[in-house]
């Protein structure tokens, strides 16, 4: 794999596009996990996921990890697949916490990426990684996007500086 700033913008491109899949998991996921923790977690509209993107791409840094990651789920197949279960999901799970950011917010896309693959599943002709790319996707940006009550106001246990 070779990456570039040509192909960051194609990888930015692809998962923008991505968005008839990824939304709805999004929404379904933010219903699940709310009714999980008895609380209303607004959805999210294409609009929201194209503007996270821009976002994270936007980041040099970021957004080259993002995208080699992206790449390699894209591409991932393993000969009867279950030889490969655990590579697939190592990459899902840092790609939800790279799109996430800074802690907390990485290791509550980590948690979530691992329900999120249980609900995704591509079809046979599918690369083995395909599914795991939508569900980090989908646990990465939906970690991201606001609608949580708890992401609404500031923590209480900041300590101010004097």
């Amino acid at each position: 794999m070779h990456v570039t700033p040509a192909s960051v913008e194609s990888e930015r491109t692809w998962v923008a596009d991505r968005v008839t899949v990824v939304v709805p998991l999004i929404n379904r996921l933010r219903e699940d996990l709310g009714d999980a923790f008895e609380t209303d977690v607004d959805p999210i509209t294409d609009q929201q996921y194209r503007n996270a993107v821009t976002a994270v791409f936007a980041d040099g840094d970021r957004a080259v990890n993002v995208a080699a990651l992206v790449g390699l789920l894209r591409e991932l197949d393993v000969e009867g697949d279950y030889p490969g279960f655990i590579v697939d999901e190592l990459l899902g799970r840092e790609l939800a916490a790279t799109i996430a950011g800074e802690q907390p917010r990485a290791t509550l896309a980590e948690a979530t990426f691992h329900y999120a693959d249980i609900r995704t599943h591509g079809s046979d002709e599918d690369n083995a990684g395909l599914d795991d790319l939508d569900a980090a996707l989908a646990a990465g940006f939906q970690t991201r996007l606001p609608g949580w009550d708890w992401t609404a106001t500031e923590s209480p246990f900041g300590i101010d500086p004097e």
